[in-house]
């Protein structure tokens, strides 16, 4: 049986290996040169700039998670870094009980509680109650039996979800929480300060970091030494050696339906590429009203197209340098106050500034070198990706405008950094739409709405139409890696479960004796 994939991201690689695994010949068709999609990087004249990776969920066995991975490449071989501090948040208009304006949120759990209790003891209820609930966190299987697919298990395998009940009651008690809400019960003016700003004043469920948190401590969310385009290389390999089969620039138009059953691809080139099974990896809005044409939608697809199910995520304006200059005192990742308003060509309005800055990977950049990234987050993508479309000459002056206003707020912040930079490099909106095909230059899919925990409105079939399915970051709100391997993974099952055959997930056994093998 032969099987169509479009792209090569991760989504792509892992259900092509799942896919190999079990028997089908697969193929996929990526329109860009190489794999990855949204996680990959790129090398300038000596430095490597990522796209955006800063942290893997499941880098050790305390997150299931890891049990994915390591049935795709040998996870034990992979150095990963672990951060002492999740972000630096400085605050504007408050100081610590010891003068300090800069808040740290520590990945340790008892450092992080300790650290709070020290400069709010006025808080120390609200405090304890929210380290709490973060451990409470780590006694839970999440996400709980992450093997299975639900939508294809028997009854009698289904009930096996009510003992996860407490853990969805909490998340329940919990998912309402935001940022700002928890600031409110704040009585400290630092404290409550900081929490305001986590998302840089934007507010959000607080679950977004408290969950991550609960994984930060026990070491499983670390940063693959060697980055995006090493980690991703490795499921590349592993599918080539499966006997899979990837066709660069190779750019789908649209997928060929006879009597709403998917036959195959045609490519923009005209060649047509017949399957019995076709899945799209691709972006969401490319993949139902691109590749499918508009033809098979439902209220559900229509409403999300609008955004009125889910907003986009947001895309990104980022700098990226590479500058001789050595930043090994100052924490990974910042968030800053601005001397003065930055407004960006599309309207969007920054009194801060998010810095990156890539001191723990030595392949990033030359000895006594480093690479920093300064990022703005926008919603007004479609901004770019129409100016370049439209006026190539003045979006090329834009941006390089803007930039050069971004570098030099960053150097009050990093003193030298304009005169020791070596190399710019300037991504927008539209430069994630070019080179990944995401909607509106999203760099993770939708953004997860107010329920957090409510189940995705995003399905893995379209309505109406036969063999065919889709996978990637755009099933589930907020999107990453993580759900790029589990959607993958479980169509894999999926379509083994519609052809009668047992799913199997042979590890790296044949490489690495330790590996389990896993059939079901």
């Amino acid at each position: 049986m032969k099987i169509n994939i479009i792209g090569a991201g991760v989504a792509g690689l892992s259900l092509g290996c799942y896919l190999q695994m079990n028997g089908f010949e697969t193929e996929i068709f990526e329109r860009h040169s190489t794999f990855g999609g949204l996680c990959t990087n790129w090398s300038r004249k000596g430095y490597t700039f990522e796209s955006g990776f800063q942290w893997l969920l499941g880098s050790n066995c305390h997150n299931p998670f890891y049990l994915l991975w390591s049935e795709l490449i040998d996870m034990e071989s992979i150095r990963f870094v672990h951060h002492q501090t999740r972000m630096d948040i400085e605050v504007k208009d408050s100081v610590d009980r010891f003068g300090s304006n800069v808040f740290h949120l520590y990945t340790n759990l008892d450092r992080l509680e300790e650290y709070l209790l020290s400069i709010a003891p006025e808080d120390k209820k609200t405090i304890t109650k929210f380290i709490r609930s973060i451990r409470k966190m780590q006694c839970y299987e999440i996400p709980p039996m992450i093997r299975e697919v639900p939508d294809i298990l028997p009854l009698r395998q289904k009930i096996r979800f009510i003992k996860f009940l407490p853990l969805l009651l909490f998340l329940n008690s919990v998912r309402k929480e935001t940022n700002i809400t928890f600031a409110a019960k704040l009585q400290n003016p630092f404290l409550k300060e900081a929490f305001r700003l986590f998302f840089d004043g934007d507010e959000l469920p607080l679950l977004i970091h408290t969950l991550p948190l609960a994984f930060n401590d026990r070491n499983a969310t670390g940063y693959p030494a060697g980055g995006s385009v090493s980690f991703v290389g490795n499921i590349e390999r592993r599918y080539h050696e499966l006997g899979g089969k990837i066709r660069y620039q190779a750019e789908v138009e649209r997928v060929v339906t006879e009597q709403d059953i998917a036959v195959g691809l045609q490519l923009k080139t005209g060649a047509f590429i017949a399957s019995d099974i076709t899945v799209s990896a691709a972006d969401w809005h490319f993949t139902m009203f691109g590749a499918l044409e508009g033809k098979y939608v439902n209220n559900t697809i229509l409403k999300l197209s609008r955004q009125e199910r889910l907003k986009v995520y947001y895309s990104v304006f980022v700098v990226s340098l590479g500058v001789a200059a050595n930043y090994d005192k100052h924490p990974p990742f910042m968030r800053v106050p601005l001397s003065r308003m930055l407004v960006s060509p599309d309207g969007t309005e920054y009194n801060r500034m998010e810095i990156h800055i890539n001191n723990y990977d030595s392949s990033a950049a030359p000895p006594g070198k480093t690479v920093v990234y300064l990022s703005f987050y926008t919603r007004r993508g479609d901004f770019w990706i129409d100016l370049r479309d439209t006026d190539y000459e003045d979006y090329l002056k834009l941006k390089q405008d803007f930039a050069g206003q971004i570098i030099s707020a960053a150097d009050e912040r990093l003193p030298g950094l304009g005169t020791n930079t070596e190399v710019i490099d300037i991504a927008t909106p539209a430069t994630f739409r070019r080179y990944t095909h995401n909607w509106k230059g999203s760099v993770q899919g939708w953004l997860p709405g107010e329920n957090i925990i409510s189940q995705s409105p995003v399905k893995s079939v379209v309505p109406g139409l036969k063999n065919f399915f889709f996978t990637g970051h755009w099933t589930i709100p907020g999107g990453g890696l993580p759900v790029a391997i589990k959607s993958a993974r479980d169509v894999a099952k999926i379509i083994c479960h519609q052809a009668k055959l047992p799913f199997k997930a042979t590890g790296i056994a044949d490489v690495h004796p330790k590996a389990e093998s896993v059939s079901e």
